[in-house]
């Protein structure tokens, strides 16, 4: 399995991470504006134009930036419990049960399984 995240639309909200059940996710920091990918946020295979270069999607961040829902979307760091932003470093532990696809906030998570099948989350 390919798993990797579109880093532009990620809002931190760490539910990847929290209902993967082999662990394909870790929260990295959000970096610096001058090094945007410091702490590894770009340590996946997202292509190109979805790795984080310190530019949130607009329309991800204007859905999520004011939501009072105990998350700290779009936080530089992760606390432990929300923040930062998330990476798919290990998807060929990917066992496609779709947890990750149904909670993702940003709809930023891609897998491709060993078919070539591709999958996109969409937020319940």
């Amino acid at each position: 399995m390919d798993v990797y995240v579109d880093k532009t639309k990620c809002t931190g909200c760490q539910h990847c991470f929290d209902v993967c059940p082999v662990a394909v996710f870790q929260m990295k920091g959000r970096g610096t504006p001058d090094n945007p990918d410091a702490e590894g946020a770009n340590s996946d295979t997202a292509p190109e134009e979805m790795k984080w270069k310190g530019v949130t999607d607009k329309a991800v961040y204007d859905k999520w930036a004011n939501v009072q829902d105990g998350h700290k979307h779009f936080a530089k760091d992760n606390d432990g419990t929300s923040g930062g932003i998330s990476v798919g470093v290990n998807g060929s532990a990917c066992i496609l049960c779709q947890a990750c696809l149904i909670e993702c906030e940003g709809e930023c998570i891609h897998i491709t399984d060993d078919t070539g099948a591709k999958y996109q989350s969409i937020y319940k």
